[in-house]
């Protein structure tokens, strides 16, 4: 159980957070037709490969 409650505190980092808002804020616009999917899908790309770009490095590194 402690483990789990390990996990999950690592989760709650402020970059994981940035990650999952960006996701949504342009997932809602790209729903609401106020951006095209296409410019989310870039953004959206680029924003969830530099978190686990940086995830696989400290992985690797530590």
């Amino acid at each position: 159980m402690q483990e789990i409650l390990k996990k999950f505190a690592e989760l709650l980092k402020v970059k994981t957070i940035v990650t999952f808002a960006v996701v949504a804020v342009f997932s809602v616009l790209a729903l609401q037709g106020r951006i095209s999917p296409d410019n989310v899908m870039i953004i959206v790309s680029m924003v969830v490969s530099f978190y686990f770009g940086t995830q696989h490095e400290k992985t690797y590194n530590t």
